[in-house]
């Protein structure tokens, strides 16, 4: 590992501290010739070498970046007391559609309401089948099993860890009713093959782009190239509402068909019920935030991509670890930093290295359960490739507050794990 340049905003000379700064801090971090952890209880404790340093806390695996008008518009509307529905709710799917370039945005209470809200907009229901990854969060799956429809799951490319068009032309039936592309950590599916796969057969596409919001394909945004896309707004996404999530598309149909289902099926009669729909609303406080997190939003892209490209110059070139894949019709803008760990490098195994890791307090998650190993949920079929993304594959800290130093001592903890 070579020093980190350019981050003195999270270092300190020795010779500026002050003689109780370091008392009760049980870390820190020399930055010199070499990166290394030593114990510091008194000031007396720290190494003589001349160097710089970082005293270090516990770094989370995410957090989010609230820095900009969340608590000024979450004010506003409990003093409204506009706290259900609202104008921020308006706003927010106004604005969220601006941003994506669709014409029409809903809001929903999570990512897994709005992929609900998307299924029934297309009728999916017993009988059907829904094609997904077996690479993936899971959650378009279950909602098919909810609707009493079938998934059926494909292989991921072995390098981007997403949907391909070959793999999914494998598992089309007279009964596929969608198709659905699940954009992971941030990286996006083959989506101009698949769209021109599912044209070819007129299966509609439903991108999950709950990982994925400001990405783009071919300058497109994800979720904007199906005939629907939901997001998430889970505490740990790009942006957050706390829990809550999008679906946007460009079909009037579409839009009318979810609003009914998420307002309990009433349109413009009150307590009469067109369908029977369900809950799926968003909060006019959750929107503010919302509204509050795009405002800021090329910040907080801008720090994404800081991020990512410093985990790449520490870690692209590192003996046993493989990064995701990008394509270069993909622009990502990455959700979680994932790579892949080579068991020869690291022969004690993901989880060992993330227990390892912990001990540093470096939080950090696996990848997801390969369908083919949730043998209780799903019959699926042995999936060799995602069986071995999830038996390897390891998330690290990602999230805007992340300092360079921050990123340079936990590349350098897991490089001093290899074997």
């Amino acid at each position: 590992m070579t020093p980190i340049s350019g981050a003195s905003n999270c270092l300190r000379s020795r010779k500026t501290s002050q003689p109780n700064a370091t008392r009760g801090l049980s870390r820190i971090v020399v930055i010199g010739e070499s990166t290394k952890i030593v114990e510091v209880r008194e000031m007396r404790d720290l190494p003589t070498e001349k160097a710089m340093i970082k005293v270090t806390g516990a770094i989370p695996w995410a957090k989010p970046d609230l820095a900009g008008n969340e608590q000024k518009y979450v004010s506003e509307a409990v003093a409204s007391t506009w706290i259900s529905d609202g104008p921020f709710v308006e706003r927010f799917e106004r604005e969220f559609s601006g941003y994506c370039g669709s014409r029409y945005a809903m809001t929903a209470s999570n990512g897994t309401t709005a992929l609900h809200m998307a299924f029934l907009a297309l009728g999916v229901g017993p009988g059907d089948e829904v094609i997904l990854p077996g690479f993936a969060f899971m959650a378009a799956a279950n909602v098919a099993l909810h609707l009493g429809a079938k998934p059926v799951f494909t292989e991921v490319d072995p390098l981007t860890w997403c949907m391909n068009a070959n793999e999914v032309e494998k598992h089309i039936s007279s009964k596929t009713k969608v198709i659905v592309p699940v954009h992971t950590y941030g990286n996006m599916c083959a989506m101009s093959e698949i769209m021109e796969l599912a044209n070819s057969k007129s299966i509609p596409v439903v991108e999950d782009a709950a990982e994925a919001f400001a990405s783009r394909h071919n300058n497109r945004h994800a979720g904007t190239i199906g005939a629907m896309g939901t997001f998430s707004f889970h505490a740990t996404k790009t942006i957050t509402t706390g829990e809550g999530g999008m679906v946007v598309t460009q079909s009037q149909q579409f839009f009318d068909r979810m609003y009914l289902f998420r307002n309990h099926g009433m349109l413009r009669t009150r307590y009469w019920h067109e369908l029977h729909g369900h809950n799926f609303r968003l909060t006019n406080i959750q929107a503010g935030l919302g509204c509050a997190q795009l405002e800021r939003i090329d910040r907080i892209i801008a720090e994404r991509k800081r991020i990512y490209a410093s985990y790449q110059r520490y870690l692209s070139n590192a003996s046993g670890i493989t990064m995701q894949f990008f394509a270069a019709d993909v622009e990502p803008v990455v959700w979680s930093v994932a790579l892949k760990l080579d068991a020869r490098a690291y022969p004690q195994g993901r989880n060992e290295v993330m227990r390892q890791l912990q001990e540093t307090q470096i939080e950090t998650r696996n990848g997801f359960y390969a369908a083919s190993l949730l043998q209780h949920l799903y019959a699926c079929p042995k999936l060799s490739i995602c069986e071995d993304l999830s038996e390897q594959v390891i998330s690290l800290p990602t999230y805007c507050a992340l300092e360079d130093c921050d990123i340079h001592y936990i590349c350098s903890t897991l490089e001093s794990l290899r074997k």
